[in-house]
This record gives C-alpha cells, structure tokens and sequence, in this order.
C-alpha cells in the first residue's frame, strides 16, 4: 500500500507529523505545515548554512535598549527559533497550539529582536545553530531549552519535559547537535524568514 498514489499523501502526512513531534521532545524548535503569514526573503547560496539578511541589524548602541524593551512590559518568555528551518517552524506551531495560556513569545533569530535578545543572552548576533529560550534573568539552549519549553504545553509534552530534564545533560545535547546541523539536509528549509501568525499575531515579536 505504500506505493500506491491514494494512501502516498496520506503516509507523507503521518511521517512529517510524527518527525515534527519527536523532534520536537529531543530537538530545536509543526499546527505542521501551517503557513507564516508574515515573510521576509532570504535568499542563500549554500544549503547547509543559510545565507542571513541581517534585517536591520541591531547596533552596537541600540540593541541593549531592544532586548530590554522586550520585557518591559511583559514578561513572558521568549522562544528564539531559526525562522527559515522547516522542523523549527513545525515545532513553532505545535507549542502554540498545545500552549493555550500563551506561555510563551517568539521571535526568529534573524529578526533584530532575535538578534538583540541573542546578545543580551552573552551569544553572537549571527549564532543561529540553537533554539533559545529567553527568561528575564537568563537563557537556555539547546536540549536544556526544548525540555523547558515541553514541561510548560499540554501533556504528553508537560510529561516529557520533566521526564527528560532528569536524564543526564551530555547525551541529550548530543542528540539535538545531531538533529540542528542536518535540519536543513532531513526537513528542508524555506526561502523566506518566518515573522509572524495572523492566528497568534500577539505571541510574535518582530
């Protein structure tokens, strides 16, 4: 039945959503294939490492005041995510729609908040090889920050976040180092930089 052309969309289907789920518990930041309403061009030369416009990139004066003024007024997290990756924008719309509270904020890391909040998180501007969760008073990479992020959505997630926090830190990071430097190769990456969701206008810092 997997070569017949009736039930192969409907395989492709159950694959990209069960990869975006267990990427998700062991890997960077899918609703899956919900389209971003709001996009920048980003055109790249080299698949295996895109190729950034730098959206007007936060100054060496300017971003300071940014990423303060990020949680000035709210302070809810904030999940960086490289807004041109497949699986990360996959996850994306899955923890928003297993967050009903709206725990958490987003933001690309190619955007000048992303890249403000980057620095203010002691990482380049430019570091786009991690997901990060931003709290007022510090920040999380890696499987540290997937983990932390799963322990705040509805169960199954909740579940597997705590779980996973108790499993030794090294192993776990090796798995997602595995996962974030092939996501282009396994899952593909866009051609535009995702900013934004006409459905959760009010979760996305540009």
């Amino acid at each position: 039945w997997i070569g017949s052309m009736t039930h192969r969309p409907r395989l492709i289907r159950m694959l990209s959503k069960a990869a975006a789920v267990f990427a998700f518990v062991l890997s960077p930041a899918r609703g899956f294939m919900r389209a971003p309403s709001a996009l920048l061009s980003s055109t790249t030369t080299n698949r295996s490492q895109p190729k950034l416009a730098l959206m007007g990139a936060a100054t060496s004066e300017g971003w300071k005041q940014r990423a303060d003024g990020v949680f000035s007024g709210d302070t809810r997290s904030v999940i960086l995510f490289d807004g041109v990756c497949n699986l990360c924008n996959g996850a994306v719309n899955l923890a928003l729609d297993l967050d009903p509270e709206g725990n958490f904020r987003y933001a690309a890391l190619q955007s000048e908040t992303g890249r403000a909040l980057l620095q203010r998180s002691g990482r380049s501007p430019d570091d786009i090889s991690s997901i990060v969760l931003v709290d007022t008073d510090r920040a999380y990479v890696k499987s540290e920050a997937v983990l932390r992020i799963a322990k705040k959505l509805s169960d199954p997630f909740r579940f597997m976040g705590w779980f996973g926090l108790n499993l030794p830190l090294f192993p776990r990071d090796k798995v997602y180092d595995f996962v974030a430097t092939n996501r282009y190769s396994f899952f593909g990456r866009s051609e535009s930089c995702r900013l934004s969701d006409d459905n959760f206008e009010s979760r996305f810092i540009p």
